[in-house]
């Protein structure tokens, strides 16, 4: 073989088989849900201001990408706190948050990709330490627990945002209290729905009294209509106008005009 040819064909040999070794270092794949942000070794660092978006890239050998997930997570704390009374509470806190994507960049060089441990958790525990702090064990155990989830998203929602991060919600998953101060919750809740029950029962018999006397209101006042209508001579006429018609009846009778209590026809015989 002509040497010249030997030599390309070791050069093209040598150069495929060093683009496979090189293959993993000079491409990268960014998933759906990622973002990637490039550091240039010998052009000027950190590419904070363009966030790469997902897709296959070729980059130098030299170079790193930093690939971020940007999709949105949710993670956990369980902590014991203080109450506004002293008492110790054991409380399950989830929330969801993000890093914003058009920023990686800045998160990375700012905080790196431990930011969930290094951020999050520690804003998490002090928000959650301090909104708690300000309310009784009763009150985050049930009518308040919404408006203390509120606080706590709030407070720590302002200081992510300076970190380039979201946060897009906070739950209170569990509330675990002393046992004896549980059940004495629990008893005070069951007494206050036991009289909300007597309350609405209550209520209920006055509305019907009041619906029963008004009912009878009605019917005296029709009464009292009623006779004030039926004067002397209405009822002479009435009584008049019956007479009247059982004289038309086959029977056999003698009507006396005039004979009856207050002048009225008096019917005599008949069946």
């Amino acid at each position: 073989m002509d040497p010249r040819l030997r030599s390309i064909f070791i050069v093209i040999g040598a150069s495929v088989f060093a683009f496979i070794l090189l293959w993993s270092s000079i491409t990268v794949t960014i998933n759906p849900g990622e973002k990637g942000v490039l550091f240039r070794k010998f052009g000027g660092g950190l590419d904070k201001e363009h966030a790469i978006g997902q897709g296959f890239h070729f980059i130098a050998p030299w170079n790193t990408m930093f690939i971020y997930n940007v999709k949105v997570q949710e993670d956990k704390s369980i902590m014991q706190v203080l109450s506004k009374n002293g008492l110790t509470i054991k409380a399950e806190i989830s929330y969801r948050y993000y890093p914003d994507p058009e920023r990686i960049g800045f998160l990375h060089d700012e905080v790196g990709q431990s930011y969930l441990e290094t951020i999050i958790i520690p804003e998490i525990r002090s928000a959650t330490r301090e909104v708690i702090g300000e309310y009784l064990p009763e009150e985050l155990y049930s009518t308040k627990r919404e408006a203390i989830q509120d606080e706590i998203f709030e407070r720590t929602e302002k200081a992510l945002a300076n970190k380039n991060l979201y946060l897009d919600a906070v739950l209170i998953r569990e509330v675990e209290l002393p046992p004896k101060l549980q059940q004495a919750i629990e008893r005070k809740l069951e007494q206050e729905q036991a009289s909300l029950e007597y309350e609405f029962k209550l209520d209920r018999a006055k509305k019907e009294a009041e619906r029963i006397r008004i009912e009878a209101q009605g019917k005296a006042d029709g009464n009292d209509i009623l006779n004030r209508s039926l004067t002397e001579n209405i009822l002479r006429e009435r009584g008049i106008e019956a007479t009247l018609e059982l004289a038309k009846s086959p029977n056999a009778k003698v009507v006396v005009v005039g004979s009856g209590e207050d002048g009225l026809p008096l019917i005599l015989g008949g069946n």
